[in-house]
């Protein structure tokens, strides 16, 4: 009988997932709770572009329409090419739409057994024949309360981690948005708003947006191009970030700097050799000499000096953050006009006037509106979708500590599940497209995993890693810095060969990406 698998949500990662999986003979079903595919890229601003080089950002068996000439295409032509790779590879029919997971519950052996075994899932293979997982959901077209359960054999999680769950700040009691005489909503909801809505929704407002990362760096661009230095736009930040203004510092393609063999030379790695860390601490210098090439280009490109905003971290540690993202053309112009005013803030709270800033208690800011741009609860989600609290607890893991995914993909002690597009990179369809790969040949019993202590202290070696590059952003579980390290790992356990490139000198220096991987 045909073994049952499951793929919950179809954004991008989903739908590569179904892919392969469809690839190696099954039949997936997948659930996806609106009524079309794209994930993140159907709810986005107006003035939302792709944040990598399209090159980097594209699948390695469906290359970009030759249409599409721009490196960061908008977001209308993202989520055709993702509509257009579903339709080639025949993916729609597989999709069960309006239908959202309520929640998975797994039976089989009992947590006991669970816990006794030496092999993730009693075997270290995708399948059981005493284990099995009940996806309950619920048809959101019809508003129908009535729960439909289906039996699958193996689930892989797309859910994604920047939706559904916003990261609301913490604020000190009778101090939050109730006091506030205005409105306060999170940048997801002003980004589900058509065009028109959303400049209506602003217009004539003073509007506080909260937040310095992408999606706020694009909200205050539309206020301020709707308000002007009339009304202009507040920008509440904690700390200032290396964003960037374009792929060329000095003129050099980024990529050659910190996407290829070389570069990763100079970044201790989780299970080096004592050579290979003997290397990184020789390199280690020069490691710092390329992060002020890229700081500096930044700095004279935006003039972060003129307007108090050079990050007193290096891009070295912004890149191991995945906080990467590139400035809206005019930024800082707008900065420098006053319709865009930048305020630092790493503490606020509300009284019914408007923001008031830690320290400056004595001069609330007047506003109207109040967005937060302060990202999602991606491991929070991830939580939820589990029904057994141990698993829930699983699947988190210490707070002090990174998400505990083995390549990424497998919790050690939760069976046959698998987790695509937690963690992040540079370009998370890449990233996103050699897990589903990893998982396709696992699911296709192609490789056994390690025993769970071996998949455990592989876990431990990447957290320390994270930890020491990435600070206090460890729980994002960026591999940006390590991508081709990280790779390589998932073509050993296929069987691949690691090595993609022809000739020393192409392997050592020239960058890595989709294409790269193609068969």
């Amino acid at each position: 009988m045909e073994k049952q698998v499951g793929i919950i949500g179809a954004g991008i990662s989903g739908l590569i997932a179904c892919k392969y999986i469809k690839a190696k003979g099954f039949h997936p079903i997948v659930f996806e709770a609106t009524n079309t595919i794209g994930g993140v890229w159907t709810k986005t601003l107006n003035s939302t572009k792709l944040q990598t080089p399209k090159v980097m950002y594209q699948f390695s068996d469906f290359p970009w329409p030759s249409s599409v000439t721009q490196d960061f295409p908008d977001h209308n032509e993202v989520l055709d090419y993702i509509k257009e790779y579903a339709q080639h590879f025949d993916l729609i029919k597989h999709i069960k739409f309006n239908t959202r997971v309520e929640g998975i519950e797994y039976q089989g052996p009992s947590m006991e057994e669970i816990q006794a075994w030496h092999l993730w899932n009693g075997t270290g293979e995708a399948f059981s024949t005493r284990g099995k997982w009940k996806v309950s959901v619920t048809d959101t077209q019809n508003g129908l309360n009535s729960i439909e359960v289906y039996t699958l054999d193996f689930v892989i999680l797309c859910i994604g981690r920047f939706s559904d769950v916003p990261n609301i700040p913490e604020f000190p009691s009778d101090k939050g948005p109730e006091v506030f005489g205005g409105q306060v909503i999170h940048s997801m909801e002003y980004a589900s708003m058509d065009s028109q809505t959303a400049t209506e929704f602003i217009k004539g407002k003073q509007v506080t947006v909260v937040g310095f990362q992408k999606s706020a760096l694009d909200t205050a661009m539309e206020c301020s191009t709707v308000n002007g230095v009339d009304h202009p736009c507040r920008v509440l930040y904690k700390t200032e970030h290396w964003n960037l203004p374009d792929y060329l510092p000095w003129g050099i393609p980024l990529a050659y700097l910190y996407l290829n063999r070389f570069a990763e030379l100079m970044v201790h790695k989780p299970g080096e050799s004592f050579f290979l860390s003997l290397v990184a601490t020789v390199l280690a210098p020069l490691r710092w000499v390329f992060s002020k090439f890229v700081e500096s280009h930044i700095d004279r490109k935006l003039g972060l000096s003129e307007v108090g905003m050079v990050p007193s971290h290096s891009f070295h540690r912004e890149i191991n953050n995945c906080l990467i993202s590139t400035v809206p053309d005019n930024f800082f112009d707008k900065v420098k006009e006053g319709s865009i005013v930048l305020k630092k803030a790493p503490r606020f709270w509300f009284s019914k006037e408007g923001v008031v800033i830690d320290g400056e208690e004595a001069s609330p800011l007047k506003t109207d509106l109040v967005i937060l741009a302060t990202g999602f609860k991606g491991d929070i989600k991830l939580r939820n979708i589990f029904v057994s609290p141990t698993f829930q607890n699983l699947i988190l893991g210490s707070p002090n500590s990174t998400v505990p995914l083995y390549r990424e993909c497998i919790q050690p002690e939760i069976p046959q599940v698998a987790v695509i597009g937690f963690s992040e990179s540079v370009a998370n369809l890449y990233t996103s497209e050699m897990r589903c790969r990893w998982v396709a040949e696992l699911v296709d019993g192609r490789f056994k995993l390690p025993s769970i202590e071996e998949m455990k202290k592989d876990i431990r070696k990447w957290d320390e890693y994270m930890k020491k590059y990435s600070g206090h952003y460890y729980r994002r579980s960026c591999i940006a810095a390590l991508h081709i390290w990280y790779n390589d790992q998932l073509c050993k356990d296929m069987g691949w060969n690691h090595r993609r490139k022809k000739g020393i000198f192409s392997e050592l220096f020239q960058p890595y990406g989709p294409l790269d991987y193609s068969f």
